[in-house]
């Protein structure tokens, strides 16, 4: 899971140099570390070899310099190869993942004084660490770097997170339940009433919902790429049963999706209990709720009827909480910016509550033009704090 190329970490004023291996970046990308011209961005850089062989791997770096560098990293062997800039704690200060033979990328990054080494990790070849290199003039501190972390520190996060998402099962079968009796007995007044607190039971949730698979889609998906959207007869679930009850269609017509919706979240309790979910997707989900929402609820997409697609982005964010509160052990000696990271989390939070307390949910159109531009950037901000948790928890080769 390669993600990011130059990624800004929140806070510290500098760059985890991580170069792309090519095409589209990642989401989670602030920026692109593009090949550098010397003679153009008027830095120093240095050619170094990827190599399968120790005393060659970094092979280039004989005048060591403290500051902002460029190191040009060319694969001189037969196969794709990764390359980690660590330091003498075997932090991460830079990499280039997916180098192909024959080609060369750049790490851009910020030296200080201390003890370095490249690491190289040819496919299918043991991984090999080159001859450290000291830097023992200028600043004492450089760039960020990243402790990596291993499947085996996420295990038990995952874990507890999957017992969370289990224990919450039980709120949202019988929030749908009482959503599907309303319906049977034709109160679409209740109906409607029970529509909401049912679907936000589910969308808090959201961290899960990459393991939830197809099941997943119909239980929450919009109608996007169906050739008769909102009355195409596979749209399912929560929207479907949204459009009918916000589009005045009879109880008889919803009756069977209400069904179908109480059956499937049903269906997903049960096989979550043998659902495990991948260690290595945590950061990542961590990171894509809130993109989610930027994308799905705080344009309105995903509001067929009800205008509380803004009450479903506040639930997000409980389950983004929810994710970084199990994550914060290991994320705490790995992001300094965690501090700020809390703070988006509690203004975008805030701000949500407060429209909320003033009027009830509107749809983000109906918003007053200020109210909707503070919710898109806060949500604009998060997305910028949250980028670096899938970065630091994007697990590495290490042999």
């Amino acid at each position: 899971m390669a993600l990011a190329a130059c990624l800004v970490l929140a806070g510290t004023g500098g760059a985890l140099a991580l170069a792309h291996p090519g095409g589209h970046p990642a989401r989670t990308v602030a920026q692109r570390a593009d090949a550098a011209d010397p003679a153009a961005d008027g830095l120093p850089h240095t050619a170094v070899e990827a190599s399968d062989a120790a005393e060659t791997c970094g092979k280039g770096w004989q005048h060591p310099r403290a500051g902002l560098q460029v190191f040009d990293v060319r694969n001189d062997t037969a196969s794709a190869a990764e390359v980690h800039l660590t330091d003498s704690t075997g932090a991460l200060l830079g990499e280039v993942d997916g180098l192909a033979p024959g080609t060369t990328r750049p790490i851009r990054v910020t030296l200080g004084r201390g003890t370095y080494t490249f690491r190289c990790l040819v496919e299918d070849t043991d991984a090999v660490t080159g001859p450290a290199v000291r830097i023992s003039r200028g600043p004492a501190r450089g760039g960020p770097a990243v402790l990596p972390v291993n499947t085996h520190d996420l295990i038990p996060v995952t874990l507890a997170y999957q017992k969370w998402v289990a224990d919450g099962f039980g709120g949202v079968v019988a929030r749908v339940d009482t959503l599907r009796d309303a319906v049977d007995r034709g109160d679409l007044a209740a109906a409607r009433a029970a529509w909401l607190p049912a679907h936000l039971a589910f969308v808090r949730l959201g961290g899960a919902y990459g393991a939830f698979g197809d099941l997943g889609a119909a239980v929450d998906g919009t109608d996007a790429g169906l050739p008769g959207g909102p009355r195409d007869p596979d749209f399912t679930g929560f929207h479907r049963v949204e459009y009918g009850l916000w589009h005045g269609e009879p109880a008889k017509g919803l009756r069977g999706p209400a069904d179908r919706l109480a059956a499937d979240v049903r269906t997903l309790r049960t096989t979550w209990t043998d659902t495990r979910m991948d260690p290595l997707d945590l950061g990542l989900r961590t990171h894509e709720i809130t993109e989610d929402s930027i994308q799905q609820d705080l344009t309105g997409r995903s509001d067929f009827g009800s205008g509380t697609s803004l009450a479903s982005a506040r639930a997000g964010l409980d389950g983004t909480a929810e994710l970084v509160t199990l994550l914060r052990p290991l994320l705490t000696p790995r992001d300094t910016g965690l501090p700020r990271l809390d703070s988006g989390l509690r203004t975008a939070e805030r701000d949500l509550d407060a429209l909320a307390s003033h009027g009830g949910w509107r749809a983000p159109a109906a918003l007053p033009r200020a109210d909707r531009e503070r919710i898109d950037a806060d949500f604009g901000d998060l997305a910028e704090q949250l980028a670096p948790v899938a970065v630091v928890f994007d697990v590495r080769r290490t042999s």
